[in-house]
């Protein structure tokens, strides 16, 4: 049994080594708690009928305080099935960013789909599963100007900037436009006895390249990001297992790899109440530089039946420790998973 989880440590260990990163989009530690923003292959992918996940992080309060990066998402999503070992799932999500005392803001919405294949498998057989999904939806930009003062709004008398006063920018007040975004994503994975599986899963996220100007004579557009993941469950025995996993993201000029374990304790009854307990490693690149350690992420996870919470905290490592002495980011995940009429045929992995 123990040789059928060979490939998944072979894949974490690829996809830890594949990069320098340093993510332009919002992102979250807690990857795996927040799968409508990972990949959009992940919509339906659980065990019951519908599904609520929400996400919060609060980066740098430390020295950034009242104005930290912080971020907020949620979104729902379904499953139906459409054959005996298939079923198709829809879902809708929203995501709001905002970074810095001008307050630059990222807003996003977006409707989603994705059907689930089963490829082969049996009674005392690996099943194997492949996903495909996609996502459209809508977003937008802003700085909130009256937070900024110019030159030319200085008082020199005063020795103060003086907001009475225009301050001559021909841009002030603007927005991007609405822009349309669409994603895609794949997702293969193998299920075991005992609990175990792994998971390779890969996604395309702005695929149109939509312009972000906040500018009107500008044509500055979004970088598409592509990402890897890929990990697992390895159960050591009845009530304890492992789940290694690993993240790689590009995008433009910025790259970023997330790797590491969580260990988790279920007491496997019927309301099953399980433990969560590990920590994770970001690497980055800077600008140009090469590869270097970022943060260290410490989690905790709580499960009770169809409920999840997770609590978890960025450590940070870098050079930046000068500034926040080692004070990251704190990050929240809340996810629940309504029970379907009857207990579905194809079964999911708990990520």
């Amino acid at each position: 049994m123990k040789q059928v989880y060979k490939p998944v440590l072979s894949i974490v260990l690829l996809l830890a080594t594949l990069g320098q990163m340093s993510a332009q989009d919002p992102r979250f530690s807690q990857y795996y708690a927040s799968p409508w923003n990972l990949n959009p292959a992940m919509t339906g992918l659980f065990n019951g009928r519908w599904r609520v996940t929400a996400n919060y992080r609060d980066q740098w309060s430390s020295f950034l305080s009242p104005v930290p990066f912080r971020t907020y998402s949620a979104a729902v999503d379904a499953r139906f099935e459409v054959g005996r070992h298939d079923f198709a799932a829809v879902g809708i999500g929203a995501m709001h960013d905002e970074a810095g005392t001008a307050r630059f803001m990222q807003n996003k919405a977006q409707v989603g789909a994705a059907f689930l294949k089963q490829l082969s498998g049996g009674r005392y057989k690996a099943k194997h599963y492949l996903s495909a999904g996609g996502q459209l939806g809508f977003g937008q930009n802003s700085i909130d100007w009256g937070r900024l003062w110019f030159s030319r709004q200085y008082d020199p008398v005063a020795e103060a900037p003086d907001p009475t006063v225009s301050n001559g920018e021909p841009n002030a007040d603007a927005n991007t436009d609405m822009y349309v975004d669409f994603n895609a994503g794949l997702l293969w994975y193998v299920l075991f006895e005992e609990d175990g599986f792994i998971y390779l899963g890969g996604a395309l996220h702005h695929i149109n390249e939509p312009g972000i100007s906040l500018v009107q004579d500008d044509q500055e557009s979004l970088y598409s990001r592509w990402s890897a993941h890929a990990g697992g469950q390895i159960p050591l025995t009845t009530n304890f297992g492992v789940l290694p996993g690993a993240l790689v993201m590009k995008q433009g000029p910025a790259f970023e790899t997330d790797f590491g374990v969580n260990f988790r304790y279920s007491n496997n009854d019927l309301n099953e109440l399980a433990l969560r307990a590990g920590a994770w490693a970001r690497l980055g690149n800077k600008l140009d530089q090469s590869l270097q350690m970022d943060a260290i992420t410490v989690v905790g996870m709580v499960e009770l039946n169809r409920w999840t919470f997770g609590l978890s905290y960025d450590i940070t490592v870098s050079s930046l420790t000068d500034a926040n002495n080692s004070r990251g980011a704190f990050e929240i995940s809340l996810m629940y998973v309504h029970p379907g009429e009857r207990r579905a045929r194809i079964v999911c992995p708990n990520f």
